[in-house]
């Protein structure tokens, strides 16, 4: 009796999981792209840096070579302790088209990126801002260019990819890749389906106006993290949010080389969610939990050998569902090289995720140097 109560309860998991892999995600995964027209709207690009004085001698020529008619760099250092004022400095001083915001120590916003970002946006000059991180490069000098085409009148919001660099022979690399596509799959897919959740701030696109509407980052201002995602949580709506996935417009990142720095790495990006719209945190959970029970379940009624050939056809049939949808989402992020491993990366991510929610239940990470 109880094995049969499982075995529909599995049942139900599944389809639960063919929703979201053939009807929600299907959206990102099987859709058109949208097509869009270039445009010379002033835009200005907003990196906030803390003690990032090697990474902005690697990429800051990726920013300042965009082959885009008119734009400016606002460059935030957030009080740093290393070099990364004075290059700062001297880059101001050599591109006209640069400009140094200088955040001092404020006690009430020590650590506190969105206290830096603000002063940043108000300081830029242009109303279309484009953000990414010290740490990050765009994939090419069209990048600008790419993002425009998706700002019109309704439009104000882009969101894009924030890559990571592919690393050979690095089982860790593709976990990451893996769930960088997975997430930006999720977070693309509601977007196109008019309920947007989330963006990334190493690829991000708005018009000054929306952070204003929304008071900027103040409704969250006592929480550390969430300069991207809790912002566009508040400000994104069917209405004026668009999405952009060509290569051109990816930016990249160096990925954690070790297991200790990714799982630090997502238990700070783990905090927010928890402050998201109750519906997206309703969808999030029941992903997951769709997730985990697909993998307890199956190892259960395997185990008792119970109906084993209905189990075993239910298995297969969710595997190919779920692997078609990814793979096509993998494909436009040309990440498709993380499919073959896919169901072995699927349950590492289950258990890290896991083991993320409950590490977290007893202590809360740093986010901010």
């Amino acid at each position: 009796m109880i094995l049969t109560i499982l075995l529909i309860a599995f049942a139900v998991i599944v389809f639960i999981q063919f929703i979201y892999y053939l009807f929600i995600f299907g959206k990102f995964s099987f859709g058109k792209k949208t097509e869009g027209t270039p445009k010379r709207l002033p835009i200005s690009i907003i990196v906030c840096a803390k003690n990032e004085e090697e990474n902005i001698k690697k990429y800051f020529q990726t920013l300042v070579t965009q082959n885009y008619p008119d734009y400016e760099i606002v460059l935030i250092d957030d009080a740093s302790s290393d070099e990364t004022l004075e290059l700062f400095e001297s880059y101001e001083k050599q591109y006209s088209n640069v400009k140094l915001v200088k955040v001092e120590n404020v006690e009430a916003f020590w650590g506190n990126k969105k206290f830096a970002l603000t002063l940043g946006i108000k300081a830029a000059k242009n109303e279309y801002l484009v953000f990414t991180d010290a740490d990050c490069y765009p994939a090419s000098n069209d990048w600008l260019l790419q993002i425009s085409t998706q700002f019109t009148k309704e439009k104000t919001i882009v969101l894009g990819y924030g890559a990571y660099e592919k690393v050979k022979n690095s089982f860790l690399n593709k976990i990451i890749r893996f769930e960088t596509m997975l997430t930006a799959t999720q977070y693309f897919s509601w977007a196109k389906i008019g309920k947007p959740y989330m963006g990334v701030g190493r690829n991000l696109a708005y018009k000054k106006e929306e952070f204003f509407n929304v008071r900027g980052f103040m409704d969250h201002m006592k929480i550390r993290s969430g300069d991207d995602d809790l912002f566009i949580n508040q400000a994104a709506t069917k209405k004026n949010t668009a999405i952009l996935y060509t290569p051109e417009s990816f930016t990249f990142s160096e990925p954690k080389t070790t297991f200790s720095s990714w799982v630090y790495q997502k238990r700070r990006h783990a905090t927010t969610a928890k402050f998201y719209k109750g519906f997206d945190k309703f969808q999030l959970g029941l992903f997951f939990f769709s997730q985990f029970w697909f993998l307890v379940l199956a190892i259960i009624l395997l185990a008792f050998q119970f109906q084993w050939m209905i189990v075993t056809g239910i298995i297969v049939f969710r595997y190919l569902f779920s692997w078609i949808s990814l793979g096509y989402a993998a494909g436009k992020l040309k990440e498709k090289d993380v499919m073959y491993w896919y169901p072995i990366i699927e349950i590492v991510l289950i258990f890290t995720q896991l083991s993320v929610f409950f590490r977290n239940l007893i202590s809360k990470p740093v986010h901010w140097k």
